[in-house]
């Protein structure tokens, strides 16, 4: 089965449930392809100052995440996110164009690191945003989740952590069902 993950690294929900996902993947022989979804365009340039530097950063990835896609290189995208992910997420430090430069280099993939700085890119990133958009949204963020041969994604799972490989596999479970169900629409529950 085929799973495409569409992801801002910037989000740390997103990381959460791409951790979750592959650790779903390697139980239930799930295959991810790995798409952007930007969260600068999803706010539609009202990016607070604070979180300039790290959209900007988080552009630059996604810009090379589509590059990859295009070049056929989903493994090599799983690999730049997971980097990425480690040296920001789970190092509790902001992304920036730094731990983008030390992710593309713990990835191998410096052959393809001048679409970082390539804007034609951008507009790859903006497609793939608007897919994502379209299948889950309106009113959604990152992640967004989509199962080949279900119409609609998902936006999440959201997770406050990356649960155990049990616990995983239930979510993962659990979840599948009630998207092949049109009709089917949230679950949700406050954030603590």
């Amino acid at each position: 089965m085929d799973a495409t993950f569409f992801f801002d690294p910037a989000c740390p929900w997103t990381w959460r449930a791409s951790r979750w996902l592959v650790r779903v993947a390697d139980a239930r022989d799930l295959t991810i392809q790995w798409r952007a979804f930007s969260l600068a365009i999803l706010n539609d340039g009202q990016v607070p100052p604070a979180f300039a530097e790290m959209m900007a950063a988080s552009s630059r990835a996604l810009r090379l995440v589509e590059a990859l896609r295009a070049a056929d290189r989903n493994n090599d995208i799983g690999r730049f996110y997971t980097e990425l992910g480690t040296r920001t997420h789970d190092a509790e430090e902001p992304l920036s164009d730094k731990t983008v430069t030390a992710a593309v280099e713990a990835a191998g993939v410096q052959d393809a690191a001048a679409a970082l700085d390539d804007e034609r890119w951008d507009r790859a990133v903006r497609e793939s945003h608007d897919l994502a958009y379209a299948s889950a949204g309106p009113d959604i963020g990152a992640p967004v989740l989509m199962v080949a041969g279900v119409e609609r994604g998902i936006h999440g799972p959201i997770l406050t952590e990356v649960p155990e490989t049990a616990d995983a596999l239930t979510i993962w479970d659990s979840m599948l069902p009630l998207l092949r169900i049109p009709a089917f629409h949230e679950i949700k529950r406050g954030r603590r």
